[in-house]
């Protein structure tokens, strides 16, 4: 409210549904930046925010009670529950919308909105703007400017607050629990999907909503495609086993990767790719503080992985010029970090004034560095094609430094095969 100021007014539309096939609906999840302002979870819905109103600074939109409809879909807080559960200062039945935004914006000269993913409502907003201007000359008010509301919300939501963090925290130990399972659990003969399937139920059974995002289970050469997601391949002995999977709680997300054999223990070029991103995973994270910039994490990582790769072979020339010509993107080809938070890849700038951003305390951010020798890849002895390891932590950024929110969840090796020992 304070950023926006006076004079100015904030509209925001609730995510809508969307169909999985033909008559049936994906399972609901509220819009990030709608659950932040509101925490209301139902679909068709409008927050209109109004600084500075006498008494409506708070305005929601909802769908109003409705008995029979309810018995079909679940049940519905209301008008009444919209205030009296999530402190909207006035609220109004989702039919009242054009004709209650008529009168509340009528004598605002700023409107900040989202025009995203939903064209319905993008197209309802420049409806609304029309008809103010149109009645512009008689009435002598209303919005002369439509501004992005991210620049301000964003920016908000790239700094966690502590609650913010405490879900976060939540998340990432439903997390920890089942990427610690599957490290116990993992056997020869398996299909991914078992696993799969083992952790995500431990993120239910723990209360997490479910998985933040697609998870990879990613067993021999699936862990060098980055986004695989199939997880239908039988796991084999000699294979390196990539687990990239994380919980929501609370609309929070983890976000974490582990690598490590479905043997007891490492053996010959899987450990040794190990060893190399678990080094540049380690110096990456030791980066991390207020005052340094967001890229130099990447290029921490890149430095470290680019020594390792030339330590083994893989690579030949100077650090320096294989890392400044990115003569490693065969091997590694996507960033170190992303920001975390309501989403998995979360909102915020990542530069500022053409330069990389300056990490401050309350951002938390990913550190995830891998390595990858896909079957494809030529001039590589056959022993290293087909390996792909990538390491992942969950990192707050402190007042003095950082702090591994995932840390509890093993990745040194001799962790990692006294865990495949209890199997």
């Amino acid at each position: 409210m304070q950023a926006m100021g006076e004079g100015a007014a904030a509209v925001f539309a609730a995510a809508p549904e969307r169909i999985r096939s033909n008559d049936v609906e994906h399972r609901y999840r509220q819009g990030s930046d709608f659950h932040y302002l509101t925490g209301f979870p139902e679909p068709e819905a409008v927050c209109l925010l109004l600084p500075g109103h006498p008494k409506d600074e708070f305005v929601l939109f909802v769908r109003p009670r409705d008995p029979e409809r309810e018995t079909w879909t679940g049940r519905r807080f209301g008008v009444d529950g919209a205030m009296e559960s999530f402190g909207a200062a006035m609220a109004y039945p989702i039919e009242r919308l054009d004709e209650m935004v008529a009168q509340y914006l009528g004598e605002r000269d700023r409107l900040y909105c989202v025009l995203e993913r939903d064209q319905a409502f993008n197209q309802r907003v420049l409806g609304w703007l029309q008809q103010l201007q149109a009645k512009r000359p008689r009435t002598g008010s209303g919005p002369t400017a439509l501004l992005d509301a991210r620049q301000v919300l964003h920016e908000m939501r790239l700094y966690k607050e502590p609650e913010e963090i405490e879900a976060m925290r939540r998340a990432i130990a439903i997390s920890a629990e089942a990427h610690v399972g599957a490290m116990r659990g993992a056997r020869a003969g398996s299909p991914e999907y078992e696993i799969e399937a083992a952790m995500e139920h431990v993120f239910r059974a723990a209360g997490a909503s479910g998985p933040a995002y697609p998870s990879i289970v990613a067993s021999g050469p699936n862990a060098t495609i980055l986004h695989y997601t199939s997880n239908d391949r039988v796991l084999r002995e000699v294979d390196l086993l990539l687990i990239d999977a994380g919980a929501e709680y609370d609309g929070y997300c983890a976000d974490v990767t582990r690598t490590f054999p479905v043997a007891p223990r490492f053996e010959g070029r899987g450990r040794a790719l190990y060893d190399a991103v678990l080094a540049a995973q380690t110096a990456a994270i030791e980066c991390v503080r207020p005052g340094v910039r967001f890229d130099d994490v990447h290029q921490r990582a890149v430095t470290v992985l680019v020594e390792g790769l030339i330590g083994l072979g893989l690579l030949k020339g100077s650090v320096g010029e294989i890392r400044d010509q990115e003569l490693y993107r065969p091997f590694y080809m996507h960033r170190t970090s992303h920001w975390l938070g309501l989403d998995v890849h979360d909102v915020g700038d990542y530069r500022r004034g053409g330069t990389s951003r300056v990490l401050e305390a309350g951002m938390v951010l990913t550190v995830e560095p891998g390595l990858y020798i896909g079957e494809h890849v030529e001039d590589i002895g056959a022993e290293w094609r087909g390996l792909g390891v990538r390491i992942e932590d969950d990192v707050l950024v402190t007042v003095d430094g950082h702090e591994v929110l995932s840390a509890a969840i093993p990745k040194a090796p001799a962790d990692l095969e006294a865990l495949r020992g209890e199997r």
